[in-house]
């Protein structure tokens, strides 16, 4: 009886353990990467390190918890979108719009923000250790 509870242990658990588990649809992942066009899409949780994001539409885009690490949204519509907790660090962000985001708790250590526009944003206890902020009126803990 044990080689038999073994032997399903051992089937059952590295299947279960393969299982991605992600909050993000991975076709929405997909249409961004491939057209830069992703309004309204669900991408809490999403990998997109590295990602070049330059001029892309996420207007009202759920981003939550996503990784953004030295993501290059220069440009990107993010008016709307939700990047609470996400990770921005080293996020190059010139031009971008950030009207009405909400980037509550999220982790914008050493990213450059250069010019955005951030009317009604809310940043509160987001994390701008060393980051460089030229031209955007953002104040921690509202609009």
């Amino acid at each position: 009886m044990k080689p038999i509870f073994a032997l399903g242990v051992a089937f059952v658990l590295p299947m279960v353990m393969t299982l991605p588990i992600r909050a993000e649809n991975p076709d929405q992942v997909q249409q961004l990467l491939t057209t830069n066009l992703c309004a309204g899409c669900d991408l809490a949780g999403a990998d997109l390190t590295q990602a070049h994001l330059i001029g892309a539409d996420l207007s009202g885009a759920n981003l939550a918890g996503a990784n953004l690490t030295e993501a290059n949204l220069e440009g990107a519509d993010l008016s709307g979108a939700n990047l609470a907790g996400a990770n921005l660090s080293q996020a190059f962000m010139t031009n971008a719009l950030l009207n009405n985001a909400v980037l509550d708790g999220a982790n914008l250590t050493d990213a450059w923000i250069y010019f955005a526009e951030v009317a009604g944003s809310s940043w509160v206890n987001a994390d701008l250790t060393g980051t460089e902020i030229v031209g955007t009126p953002i104040s921690i803990g509202g609009d």
